[in-house]
């Protein structure tokens, strides 16, 4: 369980960064941006890598709230995990056209990119909540387990 901390301070501190970034861009302290928006990539990165391996070597903890929050918990985890992928697609692109100095393009997607990580990240903020703080954690398979049916 400790890594699922990490992971959502990786996650959390991501969001926070972005919101620097795009804070100082707007007071057109570009190095500033360039900094903490660097910094939130990764982090976002880093947690990425961090669930990945969790995800692999210790597996995923199961809802383990009242059965009647089930179906609305699986249904708030797949919007998250959907706006989360698309937000990590999007940060792709971001920074792909920040690197490669597309401005326009960059300034194009990247109010769209921050808006989705800042709701990604408030989810899984309520994710990691429901599995790990108001209820007590479900049991944990990990994908090995899982593959071999055990």
């Amino acid at each position: 369980m400790p890594l699922a901390y990490l992971n959502e301070a990786f996650m959390l501190s991501s969001a926070v960064c972005v919101a620097l970034g795009w804070y100082n861009i707007r007071r057109g302290r570009r190095a500033v941006h360039r900094r903490y928006m660097l910094t939130g990539a990764y982090l976002a990165a880093a947690f990425f890598v961090s669930y990945a391996l969790h995800t692999v070597f210790v597996g995923d903890t199961s809802f383990g709230g009242p059965a009647a929050w089930n179906i609305p918990y699986l249904t708030f985890l797949q919007i998250h995990t959907i706006l989360a992928t698309v937000a990590a697609v999007l940060g792709i692109f971001t920074l792909t056209y920040a690197l490669r100095e597309n401005f326009s393009k960059h300034r194009k997607i990247a109010p769209w990119t921050a808006v989705s990580w800042f709701v990604a990240a408030g989810m899984g903020l309520g994710v990691f909540l429901m599995l790990y703080v108001v209820f007590p954690p479900g049991p944990t398979t990990n994908m090995i387990r899982a593959i071999l049916g055990h």
